[in-house]
Formats: structure tokens, sequence, C-alpha cells
């Protein structure tokens, strides 16, 4: 990864922030972005006193102007783009029929346009050095989830783009891939929206049972640096995408029961 510069979004926590150290670990050139910048200053503090070429620029992926603003910056500093991990995500919980429907736009602004947006405005510096672009979805984006009808419609929708945007550059040299972590630890489920648009403040997992970010990140490095097409972690996110294709039914059975019994969400 040497010299090649990569882009990763939601890059102040969770899994993000993992994949800044696992790039700076290849000795690349790393831009990272989110909206809380202070974290992102001390990362780039830290990475760029151990020789690191970083940069840190403040980024709300629901803003388009945000992610023109990061792409230029981008070519300002290192003249090119080699990856772009389109990261940044949030997620909700709450029944359709309480929630406001403003907390199912945020959803998408954030998880589906900050894709594109970011996408768009980076597509003409990938085509030129026939880089890669990465969109980390979730499992839900293949099999819906109760209570999570939002964050499913907007994972959905980034496979759809995804997939249409593989297929148009299929003789381009852009390489394009979809993650699916699964569970795995995050602070995504403290942070998930409730039906009035705030945050739950709780996770219902236990998290330190869950595949770290670090774990997830260096799988994830992994794939890109073998352009793999998708990536599925853990085996509960493999076995969601198999039951969804062969027992569909039964698996909206085991995922009713299983939410009831483990995230002890009794109102579905």
């Amino acid at each position: 990864m040497t010299q090649k510069t990569v882009i990763i979004t939601g890059a102040s926590s969770g899994i993000g922030k993992a994949m800044v150290y696992e790039f700076a670990k290849r000795n690349a050139q790393i831009v990272i972005a989110a909206r809380n910048f202070e974290k992102l200053q001390i990362i780039e503090k830290e990475l760029s006193e151990k020789g690191i070429q970083i940069l840190a620029v403040k980024t709300d992926v629901s803003v388009e102007e945000d992610c023109k603003n990061l792409i230029n910056k981008t070519i300002e500093k290192f003249g090119k783009i080699d990856i772009l991990v389109n990261n940044a995500g949030i997620s909700m919980r709450a029944l359709f029929n309480d929630l406001d429907l403003s907390v199912l736009k945020k959803l998408m602004d954030v998880n589906f346009w900050g894709t594109v947006y970011c996408t768009k405005h980076a597509m003409k510096h990938l085509l030129e050095t026939k880089g890669i672009t990465v969109a980390v979805t979730s499992t839900t984006g293949y099999a819906g989830l109760p209570a999570r009808t939002g964050y499913a419609s907007s994972k959905f929708a980034v496979h759809g783009f995804m997939e249409s945007l593989r297929m148009e550059h299929f003789k381009t040299g852009l390489h394009v891939m979809v993650v699916a972590p699964g569970y795995t630890e995050s602070d995504v489920r403290i942070n998930a929206l409730t039906a009035d648009g705030t945050p739950q403040g709780i996770t219902p997992r236990k998290e330190e049972k869950l595949m770290s970010a670090e774990q997830a990140a260096r799988k994830i490095t992994k794939a890109i640096f073998n352009r793999k097409r998708a990536l599925t972690l853990t085996f509960g996110g493999k076995f969601v995408i198999f039951m969804r294709k062969i027992f569909p039914r039964l698996l909206d059975k085991i995922t009713v029961n299983t939410l009831r019994k483990v995230e002890h969400d009794t109102q579905f």
C-alpha cells in the first residue's frame, strides 16, 4: 500500500478508526473523515508523529458540499485517490408505526447519500488510478430486521447502487467492493436513533463477545488489497445471507425469536 492514497469516512471510531491503523501499518497515505474533528485530530497527530502521511478533514457525509470538499482536500494534499472506503453510517431502533419519518430520512442521507456523494466526486480520480471504491454496509442490506426499517432500506439501497456501479465499470478498471461486517464491536448500537431521533445510548449486545473492530479491520483491509468483490464477516452474517436465499420464511422466524431473546425486544 506504499504511496497508495486511501480515504476512510466514519474514521473517528469503530471499524473506520481501526482501518486507519491497518492502512498505516501498510504505509499508505491516509485521509480520515468524520463529523467529530477533535477525535480525527488525535489520530492525525499520533500517526503523523510516526511518519505516516495523513490528513484529517471534518466531514458530514450527508452534506454533498462536505463530500466534495473531502475529495478536493485529498487531491490538493496527495494528488490522487486509489481507494475510497465509504464507512460512515448510523443505525436505528424503532418500529415503523412509532417512527418519526425524519429519522428514516436521516438514515438515508447518511448511509445511502453519503456513499453516493463521496463516490460521485471521487469517481474521475478513481478511474485515473483504476482504483477501488468500497461500501461498508451490513447483512441487513441482504435481509431486513424488525425495528430497522430505515437502516435496512438504506443498506439495501447502497447494495443496489454498488452492484449497478460495478456493472457500469466492468471494463474501466474501477473495482467495486461491498463489505457486510455482521455483528461486530462498535458504537453503532449505542448511537442508534430511537423513534424520535434521539440516540438510544445503550447497547443490548455484549460487545466484548463480538468480533472486535480491529479483527474486522484486518479482514477488510486484506480483502481490499486482494480486490475482492464482496466480504461477509462473522458466522452469523454468513448464516443470514445463506438462509435468506434458501429458507427465507424460516429466517424470519429465527430472526424475530433471536432478537427477542438476545436483545430482549418484545415489541414485535
